[in-house]
């Protein structure tokens, strides 16, 4: 069966999202046209500082349509 370069890169996603399992970290994913991803991602760094909770935009990308695939990551800490 051909694989295609999204069905690699999603499978390689899963490897690197197993392995930081572990690490201390939490994550959300989100799916949403830019401005709502802009306002999202805001209010996740206004809710959980850089600062205190190394909150950041750990990966996006522009899906066909315009929206925005991101993920979000912060330390458990915030529990």
């Amino acid at each position: 069966m051909p694989r295609t370069p999204r069905d690699i890169a999603d499978k390689m996603a899963e490897r690197r999202d197993r392995r930081k399992a572990g690490d201390g970290f939490v994550r959300e994913s989100f799916t949403l046209p830019r401005d709502n991803a802009r306002t999202t991602a805001r209010a996740f760094l206004d809710r959980f500082p850089k600062q205190a909770y190394m909150s950041e935009v750990e990966r996006w990308r522009e899906l066909p349509g315009g929206e925005i695939e991101f993920t979000m990551r912060r330390l458990r800490t915030a529990d």
